[in-house]
């Protein structure tokens, strides 16, 4: 999930209020994992579940990342948004990852793989680089040290500057939580990733088309 021109790790809306949930799929599977509630302009917009598998001996762990939205306006829905992105790692570096997004009727596929010390994506667009490359991976604390991350939803690797933000209350739901945050910066606008003291992921914000205000939450 990551943001990138005018979308978001998952969508970034440019349609008016009000703002409708839309139903997710329930979960098949017992793996490690979070749901984040998904607010645009503090309304609730869909849900974005992340899934991941146990590392192997091997070090080998699979993330099945799944987020919905719908934006409505007066019961209609305006924009729809769907992802779905499949990440194998080995240790804190991406081994391939293949990823489909349905953003209001435009779909991209993403495709890529670590060869040796390559690591190539092969659509929509055809790039390499070399050594580890990690995604927008906001889970695994090695994000922090990263000059580059994959976006899943466009293919690109993209230049990131990340810088700690100190500790602020983070409101998640009814209870107010000490958090510690992250700045990621880069092409497109900043955002900020928010941890607990025991360094649990739990919540994002960032801006979006128009100004308007993207919140992650954990439920």
């Amino acid at each position: 999930m990551a943001l990138s021109g005018r979308h978001a790790i998952a969508a970034m809306c440019v349609c008016p209020l009000a703002v409708a949930a839309s139903d997710m799929p329930t979960d098949r599977a017992s793996a490690p994992g979070w749901t984040f509630r998904v607010l645009l302009d503090g309304q609730p917009i869909g849900e974005h579940r992340f899934r991941l598998s146990a590392a192997h001996e091997s070090g080998e762990r699979t993330l099945v990342s799944e987020a919905r939205f719908t934006v409505r306006w007066l019961g209609v829905a305006l924009y729809r948004y769907q992802h779905r992105a499949v990440e194998l790692w080995r240790g804190d570096c991406l081994a391939e990852m293949s990823a489909d997004t349905d953003d209001n009727g435009t779909r991209t596929q993403v495709s890529a793989q670590a060869q040796d010390a390559q690591f190539d994506v092969t659509a929509p667009a055809r790039q390499s680089a070399r050594g580890c490359v990690m995604s927008f991976a906001y889970w695994n604390p090695a994000l922090r040290t990263q000059q580059r991350l994959l976006n899943p939803q466009t293919g690109r690797i993209e230049p990131v500057r990340i810088t700690p933000l100190g500790e602020t209350p983070l409101e998640l739901g009814a209870r107010s939580v000490a958090a510690t945050g992250w700045r990621i910066q880069g092409p497109a606008q900043p955002i900020d990733v928010w941890y607990s003291a025991q360094g649990d992921w739990i919540g994002l914000d960032a801006r979006v088309d128009g100004g308007r205000v993207l919140r992650y939450r954990l439920q």
